[in-house]
């Protein structure tokens, strides 16, 4: 018998089995396990007990958690913004390059992730560092006097953001740039509109899902990339990530660090739930 014939003959159920296996062992086996696991209560000595509470939650209420929150909301907003402003008119700008070019600018774009994110990370830290590259820069060009301390600082971590995920926003914008239909455009220049009111009112619209996603795909991370604000920000910049990882290896309170993942979890499933409602046809049509 032909193998594809017997393959076509099998099951729908029987050949996604496996998808459905691994979805439910890898996927929702843990996010059952830490939704539980955030409403125990944790042992003296090690552990947990089989004691249902809601404490932990009650605990992410108090100032100093509220305000981890807070920083990571605001460090994301910060950090999404610029993206947005440099990342944007970087992927329309690629877009619009021929084909040689396009192909080059996308390989220097393409090459940093060949190296370890943390690597690239150290190397801001001789960038930034007191007396460091940047610093002789300024002193040489006699911008600074003296060198600065720029590192373990928010705007370093800042830095840090936006160098490791720009490449994402260029990415979704340059990938919707590439889609856009550009008779629109010239059909808005010939009725009368400037480049910019053309830009705005047409190229900025159409191009909207692809500047959302980036949004998405910057903002969500920069919640929770604590590494970032580990080595750039020392101890002075605190995340939410990094209130788990605490969590975790030193007070050991893992009921307590689920609490906050749950939380966290919830947040970003907003977003993405806001992005999926802006996005939709009908509402994208609205917007339109």
């Amino acid at each position: 018998m032909n193998p594809k014939k017997r393959t076509r003959d099998l099951p729908a159920w029987l050949m996604s089995a496996p998808l459905y296996l691994f979805t439910l062992l890898f996927v929702l086996g843990p996010l059952v396990y830490m939704v539980v696991l955030s409403f125990l209560q944790r042992a003296e000595v090690w552990g947990v007990t089989g004691q249902l509470t809601l404490q932990n939650y009650r605990n992410i209420l108090t100032p100093v958690y509220l305000r981890t929150f807070g920083e990571s909301f605001r460090l994301a907003l910060t950090s999404t913004g610029l993206i947005v402003l440099i990342g944007y008119p970087f992927g329309y700008f690629m877009a619009r390059l021929r084909g040689r070019w396009k192909r080059r600018v996308m390989l220097a774009l393409m090459i940093p992730f060949w190296t370890s994110s943390l690597i690239r990370l150290y190397g801001w830290i001789v960038v930034l560092r007191s007396g460091g590259t940047l610093d002789k820069l300024l002193m040489a060009l006699g911008l600074a006097q003296k060198p600065l301390r720029l590192l373990y600082t928010y705007p370093a971590v800042v830095v840090g953001m936006v160098y490791a995920l720009v490449p994402f926003m260029i990415l979704a914008v340059y990938s919707s740039v590439e889609k856009l239909d550009w008779s629109l455009v010239e059909a808005a220049r010939d009725l009368g509109a400037s480049a910019p009111q053309a830009f705005f009112t047409v190229t900025l619209k159409l191009t909207l899902p692809g500047l959302l996603s980036g949004v998405i795909l910057t903002f969500i991370p920069s919640m929770g990339l604590f590494f970032i604000a580990d080595i750039l920000g020392g101890n002075k910049v605190v995340l939410v990530g990094s209130l788990i990882q605490d969590q975790l290896t030193q007070a050991r309170n893992w009921p307590f660090a689920a609490a906050l993942s749950v939380v966290l979890m919830v947040l970003t499933s907003l977003m993405i739930w806001f992005y999926r409602r802006v996005t939709h046809v009908k509402d994208l049509e609205g917007i339109l």
